[in-house]
């Protein structure tokens, strides 16, 4: 191929989500001329439309704040939830080089992250688990310092926030504005938020939106290529090394020499049925998903093809959702640890603690399914009272559900328990029995079948002003019934990877050349989600890594 390459640089990163983007920066950083290469006409893949915070244990951010976070915590809380279901290697090679990465981005591009205190990890009870927290969150950034092809080209999140720019540090106030003054206070911070970026003519952005837009406006500074519309369609090997790709590009096939290496950053598959179908748990749906639409499962194959091992296919970063009609997915996180509200099966009866950390409850829906008494879809229940209290599915306390909602069967009205129940198909005895043995529970403080608000995480979405703030009885019709159905952030199996990010064969020797980050690799969170920003906190990680590697560092 020496003489017939189409073009050539140092490093080839397919995928433009912060996986891909923190390689191309590393690389920058390191010298070396990198290409991102989007298969879609949007940059910043499921990153963009997520929350766009990181867990890093022991980042300078944590220390600064006084958290008194220690490796040696970290690593025990990360044996506690992780255990053995990934090699020691990636917990260590995790620990040393995050916080190494966020303080380089820090120091070196325009990559902002600020600490989000109390926001749990999500097992804050294990052991080395912290209650306040170990996230960060992006910094609001000005898209107005974008250049108009790159605003234009962002790939939007699109969530209902009438315009306004919240972080979910804000949001966690927010969410009770009709409860507490700590909420009335957020909602004018949001407010005078707008109203500056009105009389300056700042466009502020946050969450994944403001991720992307920092590492795009960094990448740019900084001189790295990014080609949009440009699909993957081939790994070049060349005794026994990756020395290039090939893509289809404006209609044409090019090659693409990657001197240095390939990192496939590309996402994993949860928009190909096909693949869900032959590696998720029953039943399955694309249609479920809240990935970016580009994530089929391209570059994993084609890494299966040149050789690659493959690991933890059977998972997702589950994302209880609902699916309105004419709508993307809404992901229930906030929603479910609000008081006066249950999730049950089809029998009627409820299986988990709704309020328990949104991976870990998908976990628990298809525990649970059965034929006879089905949790796909649940059935998620509300009254009259919570629904004017508090933020349900991006709608304001006391906002109607929308009328196309209600005619089309989406959400189910009724103004009984019993009329509740022909309304979903449920029995109508034991849907009262559950509501009246948790209404029980709600009464005393305590959830006796699934102790909701006894850990730390749960109440941090829940009302602050009840006894137990995840806990409220449900005894005000009108009653609504909404489905909820296992959805996900993105498919957690993929290329088996060391903690240089090199993809492994079969026998544990690393295919030279090639390297995987983010949800194309196997997750090295193993089964479960440590806290939030285990996504992308690792993605934007061993992609540092693996351009380190490249560069002989």
């Amino acid at each position: 191929m020496k003489d017939s390459w189409d073009h050539t640089y140092d490093v080839v990163i397919a995928g433009s989500g912060a996986a891909g983007f923190a390689a191309a920066l590393t690389a920058r950083l390191r010298g070396l001329r990198p290409l991102i290469i989007e298969k879609t006409d949007r940059y910043g893949g499921s990153t963009a439309l997520s929350g766009g915070a990181i867990w890093v244990p022991t980042n300078f951010h944590l220390d600064d704040a006084g958290l008194g976070d220690t490796r040696e915590k970290a690593r025990a809380y990360l044996d506690a939830t992780i255990g053995d279901r990934v090699p020691d290697a990636l917990k260590d090679g995790y620990l040393t080089n995050g916080p190494k990465m966020v303080r380089e981005f820090h120091d070196r591009t325009a990559v902002r992250f600020v600490y989000t205190p109390g926001y749990s990890d999500y097992f804050p009870e294990a052991l080395g688990g912290y209650p306040q927290g170990r996230s960060v969150e992006p910094a609001v950034f000005d898209f107005t310092k974008l250049t108009a092809e790159q605003r234009a080209t962002l790939r939007r999140s699109e969530l209902p926030n009438y315009g306004l720019t919240i972080t979910s540090y804000d949001f966690r106030y927010l969410n009770m504005v009709a409860r507490t003054w700590a909420g009335r206070r957020a909602s004018v911070k949001v407010g005078l938020r707008a109203v500056k970026a009105l009389a300056t003519g700042a466009k502020p952005l946050s969450l994944g939106e403001a991720l992307i837009a920092r590492m795009r406006h960094s990448l740019h500074a900084l001189g790295g290529d990014l080609w949009l519309s440009t699909q993957l369609t081939g790994l070049i090997q060349e005794n026994d090394r990756i020395t290039g790709v090939r893509a289809l590009r404006n209609g044409r096939e090019v090659t693409i020499r990657a001197t240095g290496g390939v990192i496939l950053a590309s996402g994993g598959f949860s928009h190909n049925q096909q693949l869900r179908e032959k590696h998720l748990p029953a039943p399955t749906s694309a249609a479920w998903t809240s990935a970016s639409e580009g994530q089929t499962g391209d570059a994993l194959q084609l890494g299966i093809e040149a050789g690659a091992a493959t690991d933890l296919l059977d998972k997702v970063w589950g994302a209880p959702s609902v699916c309105p009609p004419g709508a993307p997915p809404f992901f229930l996180v906030a929603d479910r640890g609000i008081p006066g509200m249950v999730i049950v099966n089809q029998a009627g009866e409820r299986y988990a603690n709704e309020a328990a950390p949104y991976h870990q409850f998908v976990d628990a829906m298809y525990a649970a399914h059965t034929p006879e008494a089905s949790t796909v879809p649940s059935w998620l229940i509300l009254d009259a009272r919570s629904k004017s209290r508090y933020l349900f599915t991006g709608l304001f306390p006391g906002q109607p559900f929308p009328s196309k909602w209600l005619a089309e069967g989406f959400v189910k009205k009724a103004g009984s328990v019993a009329a509740l129940a022909e309304a979903t198909g449920m029995p109508a005895d034991r849907l009262t029995a559950t509501l009246d043995r948790f209404n029980g529970f709600a009464h005393a403080g305590r959830d006796e079948d699934f102790h909701r608000g006894d850990s730390v995480y749960d109440r941090y979405y829940g009302d602050p002003t009840l006894p137990n703030p995840n806990l409220a009885p449900l005894t005000k019709p009108p009653y609504y019934a909404i489905p909820v159905h296992p959805g996900d952030i993105g498919t957690k199996g993929g290329l088996v990877t060391d903690a240089d990010a090199r993809v492994l064969r079969e026998n544990g020797t690393p295919i030279d050349g090639l390297y995987a980050s983010g949800n194309v690799s196997a997750a090295p969170m193993g089964e479960t989600y440590p806290g939030p920003g285990a996504t992308i906190g690792p993605a934007m990680t061993f992609s540092w890594a693996a351009v380190n590697h490249v560069a002989g560092l």
